[in-house]
């Protein structure tokens, strides 16, 4: 009788030459192979002395130039605010005025003032602003001079602050007036895209500040010059942020022109 045995087709498996010299350690199907270890291997690790600086230097330039965007997203957004709450007092910043009489600039500041006025946003004016020197007035004392014989205010109802050749001097002078009328809150006007600026140095200051900015002017004229005055007062913000320095009055608004000393202050 014949025995017949079936014999496993593995053991009859043909070896692969490149199985041949394969070893109990060889890899299985689908994992990484030794040519994939060796690539590994020869991967050089970058040492911490370079990552750790190169990280740290791409960090600081990551935020030198986001924070100027940042910023100068928040003049542009500040700018298109017309913030008019229900206020103890309007501060007018200063600007340039020729022998008593203002300039256009802060004629138009003066204007918008009165109109918050009018429309009772608050019962008293401020005006802030000090003077070029050889000139014979105030910024402020121009400002409330036009609002009470131009504007027909009360005497009463405007106070002049005549201090500071800059936004902080004129700032840090309002708040001591404020302290000194129990005031808490006021209504800034000022160009578009100074607003920003002037708030934080009014809050600094123990003002509870809101901003209701002009729409004419040199600073509203042309996207150019809007852009222009964003990059300004971005520089001017972080300079005061960062450093507590102000930066000085545009030149547009400190020019000076001759005008008849013998006029009337309040002709024009």
């Amino acid at each position: 009788m014949t025995l017949e045995v079936d014999v496993p087709e593995t053991e009859h498996a043909t070896v692969r030459p490149e199985d041949a010299d394969a070893g109990p350690d060889a890899p299985e199907a689908g994992e990484p192979g030794d040519t994939g270890r060796r690539g590994r291997r020869g991967r050089r690790r970058r040492s911490p002395w370079f990552t750790i600086p190169a990280s740290i230097l791409a960090g600081l330039v990551a935020i030198a130039v986001l924070t100027p965007l940042a910023v100068g997203a928040r003049v542009w957004y500040q700018a298109r605010q017309d913030e008019r709450p229900r206020s103890d007092a309007i501060i007018v910043l200063g600007a340039a005025q020729y022998n008593g009489v203002p300039s256009p600039t802060l004629e138009w500041r003066l204007q918008h003032a009165l109109k918050l006025y009018r429309a009772g946003v608050a019962p008293a004016i401020v005006t802030v602003g000090g003077k070029a020197p050889g000139d014979n007035y105030t910024e402020a004392a121009a400002g409330r001079t036009w609002l009470i014989k131009k504007g027909g205010v009360p005497a009463s109802k405007v106070f002049a602050v005549p201090v500071g050749r800059d936004t902080l001097e004129s700032m840090q002078a309002a708040g001591k007036e404020f302290k000194r009328h129990h005031w808490t809150s006021g209504v800034i006007v000022t160009d578009p895209w100074h607003g920003l600026r002037s708030k934080r140095m009014a809050e600094d200051n123990g003002i509870e500040a809101a901003a209701s900015p002009t729409r004419s002017g040199p600073s509203v004229q042309t996207r150019g010059t809007q852009f222009n005055y964003i990059v300004r007062e971005t520089g001017g913000y972080l300079s005061y942020v960062l450093l507590g320095k102000s930066v000085k009055t545009p030149s547009e608004t400190v020019k000076r022109i001759h005008i008849d000393p013998s006029a009337d202050p309040s002709a024009g």
